[in-house]
């Protein structure tokens, strides 16, 4: 059927700001949707609150709302704009309950607005567990023992007929939010009090336990004509019992019979069949190792995580193909490169993906893994066998891994190491892996993990080929075997004692390079050229090289806290500017779930690890003219230096000025010479040094290793005890990795993102930070314009910009953070020479595209050219703030209290005309429950209490009640206010914990004194038990009286008639 001709205006919404379990896979779905629907020749209005995304571009939709996803405002937007439909499956589960909630409300039918693709009766078939079962049993498809449970009692008894170990699943959550496993009634209780809380309908489903079983996915596709296809299937090496966000994941699966395969494939097409659904769809099963059991886990009647692995995985665009289908085209109409949509993929060559966490920066927190995802990101390779495409993936990671070794298990002994691979972790691969060097039997690892032998096979294979390195140095034809199987030239040249610029050396006299082979959905049957390619060591190469100039873009990599969706932001635009500039524009980049690595953004896609040797092996093949390193983070700045050491060309920021700004040394005389202040610093490279400088400088003095991403490892000390604990444990201090000592000024922090081309600088605006100096600046509130800082101050930011940037030697984008003391004084934190990821919020707040412009610079267009003339933009009349969102309640052990290191995993924007309510939308848009009524749980440090009382009293005044710890409570009350005293645990009583559980309190209040480590114990516990209640929790007193700001502007107040 040809597309729907009733319908002029679609809307679409997106899916909010990243947490954990919804990540950039939605950017990359709802900007492949947006412009197909534009294609069509459909007028598209998108509603998404995330700043740092592609989709929220002005030229993706025809009208974009950047408005908090909470029913009264999209409700407001559809009233107004009035849309003839609306997509509710590309914004993630966000986007679902959004528009379940319109059409419950009666919202769509008032305004006659239809749900394009499938239907809301579908997905309520699909996402209700009873429902779903129901169709199952009609369909006589296997499902899980389970019943449906509204209160604790209802769960208990539930839980004693199925029989233990039973799984935990509260409806409507998002990446398995409050669920988890119960092997007794204790764990149960505490699972099911949670679970209940989290799910907004109170209702949990219960089942019997399947650990242990195959996890295995297939995606598949569905048309109104009720033709249907299986895209691509993938199986986790983790059984049943990790999330399969959290898994190891491979495409086509590995260890299915024909049988399994068609077996399941049929039951995916004929529930997607049943349940009508219209476009993409995830279908996830359980599958007995032992037997032809199966059982149907869950299905997904949206696009998702899989989905988007899957699109990169086979080549074929599930969020374009699913968007034509919502208005109606049918999937033999529907075009992809040479074939149509109808045609099944094939895939020649293996597809590992593994997940990337966070537990690098949370060293406190637990690293098992369970049916809550925890993972930040991910990142995929591609490989023609199961062991190379495994590898290649693992030192995509990032984690300072270069192999299936990790030298955390080196001293382990082989029960300690059985012991711990019974339950997922994060490194459980890399545990396996050294059980197999000590020689253990593969049975009995299989059975502490249930790991399939095919895959404890293929791992062995990669273990015992390393004693064949280890015993050949140099060997030419061992090294080829060695690149075939997917080993990486620094583990090589760990065995064989070489640096990794000597192994790529080594490989060029022996003429040792892979070959590029493409990703093309039919496995090459059919004439079809894509420009997606992996490598591999093989003969044919069937990349083809233009004699068009080039320029190679670095992307970011995996998504994790500090270098998130932000950097492939500016990676995007780069190359969208560099194709417009008429170069051929090829990225390299590994993470699935972003736009850049859609083969549609650029010329040529290299979907590979970002190191030294898989870069350089594509720069080998293309020759390009030059390659760009200062858009994608910190990982592409790292490696500006071992490539230009291989005569690879630099363009933009080069490696002088990268030293310039992140070498301490060259930073320091750079700033004395310019004359501009900075705190005092000294980088010390052994404990003794490092006691004996901040006794010199001056406590309370902040350290940090001196080449940092996101914060990672800073502290705050105030004193000499604090600080020995953590040069010995937090870092590794010594000659390679100094610590910077730096004296800790408490001040406003601001920012300010800038474009240098080597005679002028253009600043587009300065940003103010909410919360003062010692809170990581992506994880403050964040407002543009400045709202309390002097004309004299603002100049003094600009003059050192414009100095530091051409001092520098800064061609492209930088960023600098400055604190402003109580005297006026400005002083430089520090100058990061790349993209920064305040870029995409400054550019949508300012209409400046800084990426752009900073792009056509690096490439020999000066600002002049670019007919930019001033030095500081005119600044805007309405008011942008960005605030942080955080995903505290799915990592168990991990503190919400605000640092120096970065703890955020997502942002949303707010604007409006006046400040406080351009506060009180970017708060309601991070999800936030912003109430105006109740009670609020104060516990604060001794040095704050006198700032602290005003903001009190307005709460006070505002109605509150307010409750607080002893020694807070006393303090208010001498003061005139009513408190209610709540003693701590340390006192011997639950009582806070039992007043947060119920669910009565707000807001907490919590502030800790740095000095007193006592106390930090029962700060700790409150605010791990309001993390997990959903109760909003402050640490800086700034960010309260932002809230209170906003509270009155929307409270009215009581009084008596004859008050004066």
């Amino acid at each position: 059927m040809p597309k729907r001709t009733d319908i002029r205006k679609v809307m679409v919404i997106g899916s909010g700001p990243i947490v954990i379990g919804q990540a950039a896979e939605f950017d990359y779905a709802g900007t492949q949707a947006c412009l197909a629907l534009k294609e069509e020749g459909y007028e598209v209005v998108l509603v998404n609150s995330n700043p740092a995304t592609i989709m929220t571009d002005t030229h993706i939709a025809d009208k974009v709302y950047m408005e908090p996803l909470t029913l009264e405002y999209v409700a407001k937007i559809i009233r107004y704009e009035r849309p003839d439909a609306i997509v509710p499956g590309l914004g993630g589960q966000t986007g679902l309950n959004l528009a379940v909630q319109l059409a419950r409300k009666g919202i769509l039918q008032e305004c006659q607005v239809e749900i394009l693709g499938t239907s809301f009766d579908s997905i309520e078939r699909a996402e209700d567990r009873e429902l779903f079962k129901e169709l199952c049993q009609s369909l006589g498809e296997p499902v899980l023992p389970s019943e449906i449970a509204n209160t604790m009692e209802e769960g208990l008894a539930a839980a004693e007929r199925i029989g233990y170990p039973v799984v935990l699943r509260p409806a409507f959550t998002l990446g398995g939010t409050g669920g988890g496993f119960a092997d007794n009634e204790t764990e149960f209780r505490e699972i099911m009090r949670n679970a209940l809380f989290l799910s907004p309908v109170h209702q949990v489903l219960i089942e019997k336990s399947i650990k242990g079983y195959k996890e295995i996915e297939y995606e598949v596709i569905r048309d109104r004509n009720d033709t249907a296809i299986a895209i691509c299937n993938m199986e986790n090496i983790d059984p049943v019992g990790v999330h399969t966000g959290d898994s190891i994941v491979v495409a086509p699966s590995q260890t299915l019979t024909n049988r399994e395969y068609q077996m399941l494939r049929d039951s995916a097409l004929r529930i997607i069949r049943a349940l009508r659904i219209e476009g993409g769809c995830n279908v996830q099963f359980a599958l007995d190792p032992l037997s032809f059991n199966y059982y149907l886990i869950e299905v997904n009647p949206r696009v998702s995580r899989s989905s988007a692995l899957a699109s990169k995985a086979s080549g074929y665009p599930i969020a374009r193909v699913s968007a034509k289908i919502a208005v109606g085209l049918t999937l033999d109409e529907i075009r992809i490169a040479n074939t149509p949509a109808a045609f099944e993929p094939t895939l020649d060559y293996v597809v590992t993906k593994i997940a990337r966490f966070p537990f690098d920066k949370f060293s406190d927190a637990s690293n098992k893994l369970g049916t809550q995802m925890k993972a930040t990101g991910e990142v995929m390779a591609v490989g023609r066998t199961m062991e190379e495409s495994l590898l290649k993936a693992v030192r995509s990671l990032e984690t300072g891994v270069c192999h299936i070794y990790h030298k955390k298990f080196d001293d382990w002994s082989e029960d300690r190491l059985l012991a711990y691979i019974k339950e997922g972790t994060d490194d459980r691969l890399f545990a396996v892996a050294q059980l197999i060097r000590m020689g253990i039997d593969l049975s009995l690892i299989y059975n502490n993990t249930k790991i399939d032998l095919f895959f404890l096979e293929k791992f062995k294979n990669i273990v015992e080929f390393e004693s064949v390195v280890r015993g050949r140095p140099g060997d030419a034809d061992t090294l080829r075997d060695a690149k075939r199987m997917g080993f990486s030239d620094k583990y090589i040249g760990r065995l064989w004692g070489l640096s990794e610029h000597e192994m790529f050396r080594l490989r060029e006299r022996n003429g040792i390079f892979p070959v590029y082979k493409m990703i093309d959905t039919c496995a090459s049957e059919f004439s079809s050229y894509v420009p997606y390619f992996y490598s591999t060591y093989e003969q044919e190469n069937e990349s083809l090289v233009s004699d068009k100039e080039k320029i190679v873009v670095l992307g970011s990599g995996p998504i994790r806290i500090g270098q998130g969706v932000e950097f492939d932001y500016s990676t995007v635009h780069a190359i969208w500017s560099i194709r417009e500039a008429g170069y051929e524009a090829i990225i390299v980049n590994n993470n699935p779930e972003t736009v850049s690595t859609d083969y549609t953004t650029s010329d040529k896609l290299y979907f590979e690890p970002l190191t030294v040797e898989d870069v350089m092996n594509v720069v080998r093949l293309e020759k390009p003219k030059a390659i760009v390193v200062s858009l994608g983070g910190q990982t592409a700045i790292n490696l500006a230096e071992p490539l230009a050491e291989l005569g690879v060309p630099i363009i933009g920021t080069d490696c002088a000025a990268i030293r310039n700004a992140e070498d301490r040394g060259c930073f320091e005389k750079i700033m004395e010479e310019l004359g501009i202040p900075q705190p005092e610093a000294e980088a010390v490279t052994d404990i003794e040094s490092g006691v004996r400088a901040a006794a010199r400088i001056g406590y309370p003095v902040l350290v940090r290793p001196s080449y940092v991403l996101g914060g990672r490892a800073m502290q705050i000390v105030s004193n000499e005890e604090r600080l020995r604990h953590y040069l010995q444990t937090a870092v590794e201090v010594n000659e390679d990795s100094p610590v910077l000592v730096d004296r800790y000024i408490m001040g406003k922090e601001l920012e300010v993102d800038a474009i240098c081309d080597g005679k002028d600088v253009f600043i587009p605006g300065i940003m103010e930070h909410v919360e003062r100096t010692g809170i990581h600046s992506g994880d403050s509130i964040s407002v543009y314009p400045t709202f309390s800082v002097s004309q004299q101050a603002k100049e003094k930011i600009i003059d050192y910009t414009v100095k530091l940037g051409l001092r520098i030697g800064i061609v492209g984008l930088y960023n600098i953070q400055f604190i402003l003391d109580a005297d006026d004084e400005v002083y430089v934190i520090e100058v990061n020479p790349r993209s920064s990821r305040t870029v995409p919020f400054l550019s949508k707040s300012t209409g400046v595209q800084m990426a752009h412009i900073a792009t056509q610079v690096i490439l020999g267009r000066s600002l002049r050219e670019q007919g930019i003339t001033e030095v500081y933009g005119r600044e805007k009349e309405r008011w942008y703030v960005k605030a942080p969102a955080f995903s505290f309640a799915k990592i168990r052990g991990m503190d919400s209290y605000l640092s120096p290191e970065m703890k955020s995993t997502g942002e949303a924007i707010g604007y409006d005309d006046k400040l406080t309510r351009a506060l009180y939308k970017a708060l309601q848009a991070t999800g936030m429950n912003v109430c105006n009524y109740g009670t609020i749980f104060v516990t604060i440090a001794d040095p704050d209490k006198e700032a602290a009382l005003p903001l009190i009293r307005r709460f006070y005044d505002l109605g509150f009640n307010i409750e607080a710890t002893t020694g807070t409570a006393e303090f208010l009350r001498r003061h005139g206010i009513r408190t209610r005293t709540r003693r701590k645990l340390s006192e011997g009583s639950s009582e806070i914990i039992d007043a947060l559980r119920q669910g009565h309190v707000s807001y907490v209040v919590n502030t800790i004194d740095i000095n007193q480590h006592n106390t930090r114990l029962d700060g700790y516990e409150i605010r791990r038990t309001a993390v997990e209640n959903n109760v909003t929790i402050f640490t800086a007193l700034e960010t309260v009286k932002v809230l209170l700001d906003v509270l009155e502007e929307i409270t009215f107040g009581v009084s008596t008639i004859d008050a004066e």
